[in-house]
């Protein structure tokens, strides 16, 4: 697809709708306390992903790089995709219900720069302890990534010296301005591994051209998008359908 196409993928579903959009929700959440809810605006939303692209550079994450996120359903996640998207980093999303070793065989088999994960998070009202896990992971996974950590539910988690940073601390100091990193219509944009339920786990490569094309053309057609709807998504940002139908399509899309 567009063999000598350029562009950003985080550019289409951000910078362009600055300016009509700016103040329109882009993301509503509603946590699994359903007391707990955020709503950003495309703005507030490029502010926030344009800070994370900045910490991703000054840990050393370049165009080509992977990053692996192993994360709840939280703002975040929509945020460091596009943060990785922005600076032509490959983003692994690795489903938050996988086990230990099913994280180490991911990150063993993209090698990633940095790890995004969470002190602990909520399904159903069950604590599910995702960095424990991630601990767990790297004790058998033959990985030096960084392990960056979100404070979602201010669990007391174990934070190794040295390999171990606190989302917010990094975040905190970093511009809310993020030059995008010019890429190509094949250029890859995510691994999104199978399941492994059949045999070895296998990393599925999507690039930036065709699947965002796929992404918002399906998204638009198949939901009757108008300009005033607000757009629900279930589906877990480990999945494909949190990728195209929860972040990429309707975002792109203005939704």
């Amino acid at each position: 697809w567009f063999e000598d196409g350029m562009l950003n993928v985080s550019v289409n579903c951000l910078d362009r709708h600055l300016a009509q959009r700016g103040h329109k929700p882009a993301i509503i959440w509603e946590g699994d306390n359903p007391h707990e809810t955020r709503t950003l605006t495309y703005q507030e939303l490029y502010e926030q992903v344009c800070r994370a692209a900045n910490c991703l550079r000054a840990l050393g994450v370049r165009k080509g790089d992977t990053v692996v996120l192993y994360l709840p359903m939280i703002p975040e996640a929509a945020i460091v995709m596009l943060a990785c998207a922005r600076i032509g980093a490959i983003h692994s999303v690795v489903f938050g219900g996988f086990s230990a070793e099913a994280l180490a065989q991911r990150i063993e088999g993209c090698a990633p720069r940095v790890i995004v994960t969470a002190d602990a998070g909520y399904r159903g009202g069950k604590p599910i302890p995702y960095k424990h896990t991630v601990d767990a992971a790297m004790e058998t996974a033959r990985s030096s990534a960084t392990v960056l950590v979100i404070a979602h539910t201010d669990d007391d988690v174990p934070m190794v010296p040295g390999r171990d940073i606190w989302w917010h601390e990094i975040v905190r100091g970093a511009k809310d301005v993020c030059p995008p990193e010019p890429c190509r219509a094949e250029d890859p944009l995510f691994i999104l591994y199978t399941s492994g339920s059949t045999a070895k786990p296998k990393g599925l490569v999507h690039t930036c051209g065709g699947y965002l094309l796929y992404a918002s053309l399906t998204h638009r057609a198949v939901f009757d998008l108008r300009e005033d709807d607000v757009y629900f998504c279930t589906a877990d940002v480990g999945w494909i359908t949190g990728h195209s139908y929860g972040v990429y399509g309707p975002l792109a899309n203005g939704a």
